[in-house]
């Protein structure tokens, strides 16, 4: 709240952090500026937004991002001018793509100071380009301009984020003095003004949008009696997936799971249907299929959405949250926006309840075997099959093998359909940043819950100051890194593989471990060398609930071996 003897910037800067807080903001990420004191000084000194420190700004976005992909409300970034907000732009293309609410409050200099050789100055306004949802350059703070200016605009801005998660950007020019006790009070009319604001917690506009749960299209009843297949994208809300599941069962329909769908593990799910879809017999089951219902965001597996594209449905329906384009082709002949769980339970009450026309066990009798001979052994297999036995909590997929791995590997937990909450990077598939996201994801999660991060060393590279984040005892993170010594996912790539530059201008092998950097951070480590030795690190690692970097050194190129032979066997195993 204002305070007496406020300075114009810190006033319209306490102003703002109060606002915020009443819309429902929680959490607020920032670094050390000048430019941005007063967003600083307020966000520290109103004592109830919790307040995050990084001294990177591109983690600072990310762990912001991470924090808003957990808590599944929006989070704030301050930064102070020039370059510091440029660091947050591959964090932004993330929060748009992936939709998730991040709110940017970047500092700036007055209009005077643009462009006339002043210090730190870029030009911040459009800086993002179109990836903010909603974007306004504030005035620079003046008597002149009536406070419930500011107030209205953060009103606005909450509103557009509630309708459509996604990024926002409000750039903040404030010009000297920053601090307490400096410079000329703010007008002396404010707080008569905002006597009725000042006396309430409640926001200045109380914006109403329309919350309209669309009927079913009159065909739906009809539809539901043929041959279908759910194909279940990214979901993020538990209760979404257990629906979701439900109607697939309701309808006797098989779901198809995406990584990112909360139900590639879910006994309602297909068994390891990305790797049956390599096989011939396989595909021609699914073949008989007529309807298409497609729920959730985008899809992880590429051979998912080629079976997807190359199916001649009688009927392509789409269900999401939100209204978004998620077909490459444009073959889409319904798309409900809708919540996804009141959605599907009004599916499956406006039909009948039906045996399923797929049996389960297809080739479900073949991959075990296939499987066991593959991942019972060290390597990239191996580790990410027993990861999916053992993780609980939440868990981040890194880019850009892990996930793949994932998909195909992750067996059905029929005991725990649902352990946890799983994340995907895979917006924009950046490497930017997964430390700093899976921070921020182990500090929205209750104290004490252990958050586990797969990644590999290329990616753990790029954001290895963010290691300083995990420096939080109340919120354990568990970093496993798969070294490959570079980028393992080039020998997957047939036109880079071959090539004689594949080492030198690619892959990028660098020789490098992390046991220097998990010392550096202070944080616990292990090198286990086998399979059980990787469990018994990782039980213990939940157990004493401390952030560990257990680093898991692998062959290089043995993945791009296994998977050849795991894809040729697949192709060979009969359907039954």
């Amino acid at each position: 709240m204002i305070r007496a003897g406020d300075n114009l910037a810190l006033g319209w800067a306490r102003l703002m952090i109060e606002e915020l807080w009443r819309l429902g903001l929680r959490d607020l990420c920032f670094a050390p500026g000048s430019r941005s004191a007063p967003l600083t000084l307020a966000a520290s000194e109103q004592g109830r937004v919790r307040c995050h420190a990084h001294f990177d700004e591109r983690g600072l976005g990310f762990l912001a991002l991470g924090l808003a992909r957990q808590s599944r409300r929006p989070v704030a970034v301050v930064t102070t001018s020039g370059t510091a907000v440029a660091n947050l732009y591959p964090a932004v293309i993330e929060a748009r793509l992936s939709g998730i609410p991040l709110i940017v409050l970047s500092a700036d200099r007055p209009p005077e100071l643009i462009d006339c050789g002043a210090n730190q100055t870029i030009t911040q306004p459009g800086i993002f380009a179109g990836y903010p949802l909603f974007a306004q350059n504030l005035p620079a703070p003046s008597a002149a301009i009536s406070p419930r200016f500011v107030l209205g605009s953060l009103d606005q801005m909450w509103h557009c984020l509630q309708q459509t998660p996604g990024p926002a950007h409000l750039n903040c020019p404030f010009a000297e003095p920053f601090y307490p006790g400096e410079g000329t009070a703010l007008a002396a009319d404010w707080p008569t003004e905002l006597a009725s604001w000042r006396a309430s917690e409640q926001p200045l506009t109380r914006i109403v949008a329309p919350t309209l749960m669309p009927d079913v299209p009159a065909t739906w009843p009809e539809l539901a009696q043929r041959r279908g297949v759910i194909v279940a994208g990214q979901i993020d809300d538990a209760k979404d997936a257990h629906a979701v599941a439900a109607l697939a069962q309701h309808l006797g329909w098989p779901l198809l799971a995406d990584a990112q769908s909360q139900l590639l593990q879910h006994p309602q799910a297909l068994s390891h249907a990305d790797l049956a879809l390599h096989n011939a017999a396989f595909r021609a089951a699914l073949a008989d299929s007529e309807v298409l219902l497609q729920v959730g965001g985008r899809l992880l597996s590429k051979r998912l959405a080629h079976f997807i594209a190359e199916h001649a449905w009688q009927q392509n329906w789409q269900l999401a949250a939100h209204d978004q384009r998620l077909s490459a082709d444009y073959r889409v002949d319904c798309r409900l926006v809708a919540p996804i769980a009141a959605a599907c339970r009004l599916l499956q009450q406006r039909s009948a309840d039906q045996a399923p026309w797929l049996k389960q066990g297809t080739l479900r009798a073949g991959l075990p075997a296939i499987l066991d001979t593959l991942v019972n052994s060290w390597g990239e297999l191996g580790i990410t099959h027993r990861l999916a036995s053992l993780w609980q909590g939440a868990l981040l997929l890194g880019n850009s093998l892990p996930p793949r791995l994932w998909q195909m590997l992750a067996p059905v937990r029929p005991a725990e359909p649902l352990p946890g909450q799983l994340h995907s990077q895979r917006g924009a598939s950046g490497i930017d940043g997964l430390i700093a996201t899976a921070a921020g994801i182990a500090r929205a999660r209750p104290q004490g819950d252990v958050t586990t991060l797969l990644l590999g060393d290329t990616s753990a590279l790029h954001d290895l100051n963010s290691l300083a984040l995990l420096r939080t005892p109340e919120h354990p993170l568990i970093v496993v890194v798969l070294n490959n010594d570079g980028g393992g996912i080039f020998a997957l790539l047939p036109g880079a593989a071959t090539l004689p530059q594949h080492d030198a201008c690619f892959r990028l092998n660098h020789g490098l471990d992390f046991a220097h950097a998990a010392a550096q951070f202070a944080l616990d480590y292990a090198a286990p060398g086998t399979l059980d030795d990787f469990e018994h690190a990782y039980r213990a690692a939940c157990a004493a609930r401390r952030s560990t970097l257990i680093e898991c050194r692998v062959p290089a190129g043995h993945s791009a071996e296994q998977l050849a032979e795991l894809a040729r066997q697949c192709r060979g195993a009969e359907a039954g």
